[in-house]
């Protein structure tokens, strides 16, 4: 490979460099993107809404992406992980980034930081905001990587903060309490602009944070909230309301909290972007988001969904519970710095069979692993082990007869490599 500082051929050059220069995946902290956004010069002048949250950002993000294209803005949307190609992380008007704008920005980061190392995650926050910049973006979603008060994309100023959900994940990072995790999600919190939370269970840190700094906060079930009825929904706040609204393109059990979080981050924007009823419909209608309980058309049915936490594993279990019974096998791979039992546990009662690989990444639990912490759970369904992800979906295609379903969770990898065996698209 060139020397860096010199600009690589492509963009896969140019990811592989950026994963070599950092001993830490991840490495929490602003001094050093601040200083290099700081040589870049990266000012917004445009709105920006920051989503953090346990579970529930990437619906979020792609909702307020999908609202806002509708009422005719230029919207920028960074988000991540991607499952296929890093293109996915960086859309300017519903359109994913080329390779040669990142390429572009990653060559002028690498130009002015000189000496300060930064992460992966760093330098495509960096890289993102540079791109909506560039484009004159009308506004930007940027989702949180991991916690937030310390998170690459707390460097920029929020207008809008949201917080999803806060339940247990990234204990290693963020504390291993719900109150100690939600002070990290609170961090993107800013004095005189609107905080949201739509988790119903808001946690004192939260509110504590929102108090100490002078954000307003807004709390689902109290300063907003939604009520359904016969087959449409309610939305609800201080500010107004939007009535008869059919349910969101995305499927599941928590898209009315993430749909109202959406519309409560529009009300509090609504002086610098107001969207009208007929933008929210369509928005909200048209929106699509790989990988979140995402059925892919023909038989059996497919399921894919990147549930990696109990409290995702939770909301996917309620989701297969409401389909029609069926037979279900399950594909499945996690990481294993997660709580793999507790995902287990949430899923025994909807799996009948679960066909079970490792995942070939640095954090990717072992086939063997996987095996032993499902015969520790004491799961009902068969447990079979496959040597590697495509024999695990070729075992389940075999297996399943035409009205039974599949679904493939547990990670990003699992749901990326499904997507690939049946040659699928990202993003």
């Amino acid at each position: 490979m060139e020397m860096a500082g010199s600009k690589f051929q492509s963009l896969s050059d140019w990811l592989t460099y950026l994963e070599s220069l950092h001993p830490k995946t991840i490495a929490l902290g602003l001094e050093r993107v601040a200083q290099v956004k700081q040589r870049l010069n990266l000012q917004p002048q445009f709105p920006v809404i920051i989503v953090g949250g346990t579970n529930g950002k990437g619906s979020v993000c792609a909702m307020l992406e999908s609202v806002l294209h509708a009422a005719g803005y230029k919207v920028g949307c960074y988000t991540s992980p991607h499952l296929l190609d890093y293109n996915e992380r960086v859309r300017i008007a519903k359109r994913q980034a080329n390779d040669a704008e990142l390429c572009a920005s990653f060559a002028e980061i690498e130009q002015v930081r000189g000496d300060i190392a930064l992460t992966y995650f760093e330098f495509g926050t960096l890289a993102a905001m540079q791109c909506f910049i560039s484009h004159k973006v009308d506004v930007a979603i940027l989702e949180v990587g991991l916690g937030g008060r310390l998170d690459a994309v707390n460097v920029f100023d929020a207008d809008v903060a949201v917080v999803t959900s806060v339940d247990i994940d990234h204990v290693d990072y963020l504390g291993d309490t719900r109150e100690q995790i939600a002070f990290e999600k609170a961090g993107i919190f800013r004095k005189g602009c609107v905080a949201i939370c739509a988790d119903s269970d808001v946690p004192q840190a939260l509110r504590r944070h929102a108090q100490e700094i002078g954000a307003e906060l807004w709390c689902i079930g109290s300063e907003f909230g939604f009520a359904k009825h016969d087959g449409q929904w309610d939305y609800r706040s201080n500010v107004g309301s939007r009535s008869a609204l059919s349910y969101p393109a995305l499927r599941g059990a928590f898209q009315l909290s993430n749909a109202s979080a959406v519309l409560a981050a529009l009300d509090a924007v609504r002086d610098k972007l107001p969207v009208n009823m007929q933008s929210v419909r369509r928005g909200l209608a048209e929106v699509e988001l790989a990988g979140r309980f995402q059925f892919v058309p023909g038989r059996p049915q497919l399921i894919l969904d990147v549930a990696h936490n109990p409290h995702a594993a939770r909301s996917l279990a309620q989701n297969l519970a409401n389909l029609p019974p069926a037979k279900t096998f399950a594909v499945f791979s996690m990481l294993k710095d997660k709580d793999m039992d507790g995902v287990v546990r949430a899923l025994d009662e909807q799996v009948d069979v679960w066909l079970v690989a490792g995942i070939d990444a640095p954090r990717g639990a072992t086939t063997a692993e996987l095996v032993h912490v499902l015969q520790n759970a004491g799961v009902r369904g068969e447990v079979k082990p496959c040597v590697s992800l495509v024999d695990a979906v070729n075992e389940a295609r075999n297996r399943a007869s035409e009205n039974d379903r599949i679904a493939a969770f547990g990670s990003f990898y699992t749901v990326a490599e499904v997507m690939r065996v049946r040659g699928m698209r990202g993003g």
